[in-house]
């Protein structure tokens, strides 16, 4: 059974979790002001725990095909044959549940949006059918953790810093749009969308720096917003350096590194601007 359980985590590449759960939070600790109580902590982290593992376990179900007939995903556990369909069905109902339940279980508007957020992470598995701009509709998805967060601790939209759920969106569409260089290939015979695919890698590179570009510029706007001091401010300078790195490291004719690209900095974009948020209102920020 723990085996079973090791592969469908694997499957769903359950560690990747910290790209959205610290935006989650970052939403959280603002609404709070500081810390909120450890009881919503709790629950936001169920929540997104049972969001993500949903959303991700849908998309290797309804993409097992594709992911069978790519070289680069062939070994992936479900064309492998060693998760069926009945095992991975299992897993995203349960977690489902769980994604509803904590969102019951914090207040009602973040019950209300609950059926809008996993529609979109839902949705997002069957984007690359009929659009290049897939990838926007990721980010669109993910934007939802920072507002998730903040309705779990405020119960209310009012105050939400929309400019950080927009520097999400396009953070997200950037690094979505460099990842989806690896399957360029693929996705034009598989007739498939996706900007590598439709645009070129080169093209598509230069958009995703483009959308970096402009996810900075609202993650600067929400220190504006949000009436934080200097240390968040550190951290936006921070993950600044982390896409400019990411935009080094990696390069349309050179693919060789784009997992450490993709693994290591956007975990760390995630995780800085957090702790970044965390310290700021922790010396006074607002």
């Amino acid at each position: 059974m723990f085996t079973k359980i090791g592969i469908l985590l694997e499957m769903i590449k359950f560690k990747l979790t910290v790209f959205a759960l610290p935006f989650a939070f970052t939403g959280a600790f603002l609404a709070a002001r500081g810390i909120p109580e450890w009881r919503v902590i709790l629950w936001v982290i169920l929540a997104m725990v049972g969001a993500r593992t949903c959303a991700m376990g849908f998309n290797r179900i309804v993409d097992r095909k594709f992911d069978g007939a790519n070289p680069r995903t062939e070994e992936r556990a479900m064309p492998a044959g060693e998760v069926s369909m009945s095992e991975a069905t299992a897993m995203v109902v349960i977690a489902g549940l769980l994604f509803f339940f904590a969102c019951y279980s914090l207040n009602p508007l973040t019950l209300a949006l609950s059926p809008v957020a996993l529609f979109l992470t839902l949705f997002y598995s069957y984007t690359k059918r009929f659009t290049a701009l897939c990838h926007i509709v990721l980010g669109v998805a993910l934007a939802f953790s920072p507002l998730g967060g903040w309705v779990a601790v405020s119960g209310s939209l009012e105050g939400f810093p929309w400019v950080l759920a927009l520097g999400v969106l396009f953070w997200v569409a950037g690094f979505d749009t460099i990842y989806a260089c690896l399957d360029a290939e693929f996705d034009k015979k598989a007739g498939l969308f996706s900007l590598p695919s439709r645009l070129g890698q080169v093209k598509a590179f230069r958009l995703a720096g483009i959308f970096h570009v402009i996810a900075f510029f609202f993650f600067v706007m929400t220190g504006i917003q949000a009436n934080l001091n200097i240390f968040y401010f550190m951290g936006v300078l921070l993950t600044a350096c982390a896409l400019w790195y990411q935009h080094k490291l990696v390069k349309p004719e050179d693919l060789s590194r784009i997992h450490v690209s993709f693994f290591s900095m956007n975990g760390f974009i995630s995780v800085a601007l957090f702790f970044a948020t965390w310290l700021a209102l922790m010396t006074n920020g607002g």
